[in-house]
């Protein structure tokens, strides 16, 4: 099990910008399909506090919950590059 985890919605364009990092730096990661409708998606908001993906948990660097595709993108290179 990886120790990072991804809160994704399939063809959400901000994801997969997030997808496309993680699979360059060769990371092993975990995905968590969040529900189309965001009054369902009890779980990413519980880890962030808001309804909107991506997010993304990295346990190792005690990251809980990052939101925002731009700022995800900018932690993974500056911590695993």
């Amino acid at each position: 099990m990886s120790t990072i985890t991804l809160y994704d919605l399939p063809g959400c364009p901000f994801c997969m910008k997030v997808r496309r990092k993680l699979d360059e730096l060769d990371l092993e990661y975990d995905v968590v399909e969040v529900p189309r409708v965001h009054a369902e998606r009890t779980e990413v908001k519980e880890v962030s506090g808001q309804t909107g993906v991506p997010v993304i948990v990295d346990e190792d660097h005690g990251v809980d919950g990052m939101p925002e595709s731009s700022d995800i993108v900018d932690y993974l290179e500056e911590t695993y590059q």
